[in-house]
C-alpha cells in the first residue's frame, strides 16, 4: 500500500483548507473549505474539482467554520455522495453555517445584479440553499476520544482542539499490508486558557503531522484583552459614539459576549446595550447551549444570574427591520455582526452607516487575511468600498490580538513539543506564507522535525509498499 497526499487548499494561505489522503483505492478528504479573501483565491472556488468525485470515499472534518467547510456543497454538487465525519456539535454548526454562507451568496448575486457592480452581466452564486441542505444528510456524528472506522484499514479519532465548540484535532491510522502508520491534523488550534473551551488534547506520536500556521509568526501580547476591550469601549462612549465589532458568529462571538459581561457585571466598562445582530451568531449561541458536554460553562449556564448569553442587556435582532432600527442608536450601544472579516453579512450595513464618523469605533477581534475589507481597515486604508461606494474612513479601527481563537506562535509550539518522537515529516499549512515559513524554521530549529510549507495543489509520497 502507498499513501500520497495532495494539498488542494490551506496551502500558504489561511483559507480553503483541503487535504486528499489517497491509500489507493480509498481517497478521503480532510477539511473542506472555501477560499476567501482576495479574488484570486476566491476563483479557486469555481474550479472543477481536480478528481472524479463519485470516486472519492469519504471527508473527516476538523471543525465547522467556512474556510473548513464552505466547500461541501460544491463538492456535492459535483458529485460526492459518501459520508462526512465530524463531532456531533460541529455537525449542528455546520449546517448553519453553511445555510447561512448560501443564503448570503444568494443575497450578494442578486444585488450585484440589480446594482449592475459585478463584472459578470448575469451574477451567480457559488452554491444556493438548496446545495447546502443536500449536504446535511451526508453527515455522520461521532464523539470526541473514541475511534470509529471509515474504512477496514483506517481509523479515525477526535481529540479536543479548543477554538470553537466541536473543533478537533484527528488521528488517522492507517494499517498497511506490514506496517501501520499514524497522521494527525491539528485542525485549527486554540488557545490553551480559553475561559469557555476545553485546551487541545496531547497526542504523543504521529508519523506525519499537518500543524496550523495562522499565528505562526506571532506571539499575543501578554496584557489581558478584556483590558484592552475595555478601554476602547469607554473611549468610544466617553467620546459619544457606537461600538461595532466585526466578529465570527463560531467561537468568537461567544467569546466576546462571555468577555462583555464580565467586563458589565464587574463595572470595567457602563451597563449598555449589547445588539447580537447575525442571526446564524444567535443559532450557534443556542448551539453552545445544547452541547455543554463540549465546553466549561455548564455551570455558569446552570445558574441564569451568571449566564454570559441570557441578561438583560444582551438582545438577539433576528429580523432584518430589527437590524435596521439599529442606526437609531447614536452613542453608548455595542453592535456584534458578521461577517468577521466584514467581507460579507449585515456588518456591511453598519460599517456603511458608521464609518464616516469618528466619534464612532470598529473593533476587529480576530484574524484578517490578506485582501479582506477587515484586513484593510486594520492597515489604515482611508476609503473603502462598500455596496460599490468609495466611503472615508473616520471611524477609530482596533484590532485586539488577544481575543483571537488561535494558538499563537508559542502555543503552537507547546502543542508540538508535546509529542514524544520525532514525526516523519511536518506539513505546516493554513497560513499566510511568512507565518507558515517563520514556523517551521523554528520548529526545524528548535525540536528538529523536517517540515515543509507545501504549494497549492502540491502532491506527495508519504510512504511506499507499507
Amino acid at each position: 500500500m502507498n499513501i500520497t497526499a495532495k494539498f488542494l487548499g490551506g496551502a500558504k494561505s489561511v483559507t480553503g483548507s483541503k487535504y486528499l489522503i489517497d491509500i489507493g483505492d480509498f481517497e478521503f478528504l480532510v477539511d473542506c473549505g472555501l477560499f476567501q479573501g482576495r479574488r484570486q483565491l476566491r476563483e479557486r472556488n469555481w474550479e472543477k474539482f481536480p478528481m472524479p468525485l463519485p470516486e472519492m470515499e469519504a471527508v473527516v472534518l476538523t471543525h465547522a467554520h467556512l474556510d473548513h467547510i464552505g466547500y461541501l456543497p460544491r463538492l456535492v454538487k459535483q458529485g460526492f455522495s459518501g459520508p462526512i465525519y465530524a463531532t456531533e456539535s460541529t455537525i449542528e454548526l455546520a449546517k448553519i453555517l453553511l445555510l447561512d454562507s448560501a443564503k448570503l451568496q444568494e443575497e450578494e448575486a442578486e444585488y450585484a445584479r440589480k446594482k449592475g457592480y459585478s463584472r459578470h452581466k448575469n451574477p451567480e452564486p457559488l452554491y444556493t440553499i438548496k446545495d447546502a441542505e443536500k449536504v446535511f444528510p451526508l453527515f455522520v456524528g461521532k464523539p470526541f476520544n473514541q475511534s470509529f472506522e471509515i474504512d477496514s484499514r483506517i481509523e479515525v479519532t477526535f481529540y479536543f482542539a479548543g477554538h470553537i465548540l466541536g473543533a478537533a484535532s484527528v488521528k488517522i491510522v492507517i494499517k498497511g499490508d506490514t506496517q501501520t502508520k499514524t497522521l494527525v491534523f491539528s485542525g485549527d488550534l486554540g488557545r490553551y486558557k480559553d475561559p469557555i473551551l476545553y485546551p487541545p488534547t496531547v497526542i504523543p506520536k504521529a508519523d506525519i503531522i499537518w500543524i496550523e500556521s495562522t499565528y505562526g509568526d506571532r506571539v499575543s501580547p501578554s496584557v489581558k484583552p478584556q483590558k484592552e476591550l475595555a478601554s476602547h469601549i469607554n473611549r468610544t462612549f466617553e467620546d459619544g459614539g457606537v461600538v461595532i465589532i466585526p466578529a465570527f458568529s463560531v467561537g468568537r462571538t461567544q467569546l466576546l459576549l462571555y468577555y462583555l459581561y464580565q467586563l458589565m457585571k464587574t463595572g470595567q466598562i457602563p451597563e449598555a446595550p449589547i445588539f447580537l445582530d447575525s442571526p446564524m451568531a444567535i443559532n450557534a449561541t443556542e448551539v453552545y447551549e445544547q452541547f455543554h458536554q463540549d465546553h466549561q460553562l455548564i455551570a455558569v449556564i446552570n445558574e441564569r444570574d451568571q449566564h454570559p448569553f441570557q441578561h438583560r442587556n444582551l438582545h438577539f435582532t433576528r429580523r432584518a427591520e430589527e437590524s435596521r432600527k439599529l442606526n437609531q442608536y447614536q452613542s453608548g450601544a455595542i453592535i456584534v455582526s458578521a461577517s468577521g472579516m466584514a467581507t460579507g453579512g449585515r456588518i456591511l450595513h453598519h460599517l456603511h452607516n458608521r464609518l464616516g464618523s469618528d466619534k464612532n469605533a470598529v473593533i476587529f477581534v480576530g484574524f484578517q487575511a490578506e485582501g479582506t475589507r477587515g484586513r484593510r481597515l486594520v492597515d489604515g486604508e482611508p476609503y473603502i468600498n462598500i455596496f460599490g461606494q468609495e466611503l472615508e474612513v473616520k471611524a477609530k479601527i482596533y484590532q485586539i490580538q488577544g481575543l483571537s481563537a488561535h494558538a499563537d506562535q508559542e502555543e503552537l509550539m507547546d502543542w508540538a513539543e508535546e509529542f514524544t518522537e520525532k514525526p516523519k515529516l511536518a506539513f505546516v499549512v493554513h497560513g499566510e506564507e511568512k507565518g507558515a515559513e517563520v514556523l517551521a524554521e523554528k520548529l526545524k530549529n528548535e525540536l528538529g522535525w523536517n517540515t515543509v510549507v507545501p504549494n497549492y495543489l502540491e502532491s506527495f509520497m508519504l510512504f511506499e509498499n507499507i
